[in-house]
């Protein structure tokens, strides 16, 4: 399958330069100990369909139960071949999105399989990935070089140990891997897991974190600890942003009742909102690059979410107030010119009337690319179309995947790629570019500033 004869000559010669450039992954769900163990993969329902919510939450729609894709209560024992037969049998159902531009691109040109995937040929597809993945070119390492991946970094829980980058690192393999601090369990009391997180946290730095200067030390030493990983981001998922910054005695009044799990709804909302203002603060002194992603009502569907737990494909976009949620923060430290933050958001609302007119003043912030449900050649489209004429190219940030499918990667960089071209084409065919500038953008855009943005 060729990507390049479907562009216009215009955006062809753009991206012909670009098209092959390395990879920069700077934000994913990849899980590190793929590469710390090299094991070969497991079989193609495993790899491919059961992890990524873009696919079964499709297929949910069309009335397949996730037990019948072996995911969560009454999955068990699924027979991967079975799961992948019901995947084949639904696959009409992704035409138009990118979830089958992404498959397509993963069957033909990452996987090798020359069989077009139809519900009669799933059996064929499926032996045809399962020899691909028995063999060494197919383990972790292996894929990562063969992509051409420059860094990649994955997310990780504030409390985890990182002994999988510790055994990358031991290992001797050259492959850039690094963690990424995601500290959501320990700052917002609403999630689950909030009192067993901070227990861990205790555990892990030997301080007393009821006492919120010790709690404040153990995140500085957690962060530390990432960096010496080689971290150089921080991540944070906000399902209501309303950043806040609260005198000493009143925040620590109301960590003595987080740890006992005693706020009301309102109080954990000003409490997470006055540790993201924390978080600021210590990313301007530590120089790791805060994320923030806001705009996703988590878990809409209660009767899944109770059977299932969270990341079910029912999380859905919602509008968000950037300027006022963000307002205590950036008056607080976002004039400091050492706090990089980036903003990603599924509010396409916002790209022009927030976000691009915010990025172009405050000298901390960059937009993040598009997101989630926008990540794809149209939602791609109108993200330049939005935020380049008052943000200008600068203050983006590049493109990050985002994914837990490793095996998708080159797929959506190529998107991206992709779509850059189209855009800048489009810029000179329309006087806003000339070719040379074009021309330069292509890169910058491809890889370098996703480099400089997460500092890499």
């Amino acid at each position: 399958m060729s990507t390049v004869a479907t562009l216009p000559p215009a955006a062809r010669a753009l991206h012909e330069p670009i098209a092959d450039l390395p990879i920069v992954s700077p934000h994913g769900h990849c899980d590190p100990q793929w590469w710390a163990q090299d094991k070969a993969f497991p079989n193609p329902a495993a790899l491919l369909i059961q992890p990524d919510h873009y696919l079964f939450r499709m297929l949910y729609s069309q009335g397949v139960a996730l037990s019948e894709l072996g995911i969560g209560p009454g999955g068990e024992g699924r027979d991967p071949r079975d799961v992948f037969r019901l995947f084949a049998r639904h696959w009409d159902a992704f035409l138009g999105s990118p979830s089958r531009q992404w498959m397509e691109y993963t069957l033909v040109n990452t996987l090798g399989v020359e069989v077009p995937l139809t519900p009669d040929t799933a059996d064929a597809v499926y032996d045809a990935i399962s020899a691909r993945l028995a063999t060494p070119d197919f383990r972790p390492r292996a894929l990562f070089e063969r992509f051409g991946i420059e860094a990649l970094a994955t997310t990780d829980a504030a409390t985890d140990p990182l002994d999988d980058h510790a055994a990358i690192a031991a290992s001797g393999w050259s492959g850039r891997i690094v963690p990424t601090f995601r500290p959501d369990d320990l700052l917002n009391p609403a999630r689950a897991g909030h009192r067993a997180a901070l227990d861990r946290l205790a555990l892990v730095t030997g301080r007393d974190v009821a006492r919120l200067p010790d709690f404040l030390d153990a995140l500085r030493d957690r962060r530390a600890a990432f960096r010496a990983m080689g971290a150089t981001a921080t991540d944070h998922d906000v399902p209501d942003l309303a950043t806040a910054w609260l005198d000493r005695d009143r925040i620590e009044a109301l960590h003595s009742r987080a740890g006992q799990g005693t706020l009301t709804p309102e109080e954990a909302r000003t409490y997470y909102g006055h540790m993201l203002t924390e978080m600021a603060q210590m990313a301007a002194e530590d120089g790791m690059v805060m994320q923030i992603h806001a705009g996703s009502r988590r878990n809409t569907n209660a009767p899944l979410f109770a059977s299932h737990g969270p990341d079910k494909g029912a999380d859905i976009p919602a509008a968000v107030d950037w300027v006022g949620g963000l307002s205590a923060l950036l008056n607080r430290v976002g004039n400091d010119p050492r706090l990089r933050l980036i903003l990603f958001t599924l509010d396409e609302s916002t790209y022009a009337r927030e976000l691009a007119p915010m990025a172009g003043h405050w000298p901390c912030l960059r937009i993040g690319p598009p997101w989630w449900f926008h990540d794809s050649l149209n939602g791609i489209r109108r993200y330049f179309d939005r935020v380049v004429e008052t943000a200008g190219y600068r203050n983006l940030a590049g493109f990050n995947d985002d994914t837990r499918a490793f095996l998708s990667i080159p797929a959506r960089h190529d998107t991206w790629r992709r779509a850059v071209a189209l855009h800048l084409a489009d810029q000179v065919d329309r006087g806003v570019l000339d070719r040379a500038d074009a021309a330069r953008l292509a890169p910058f855009l491809a890889r370098d500033l996703a480099l400089e943005t997460y500092r890499l």
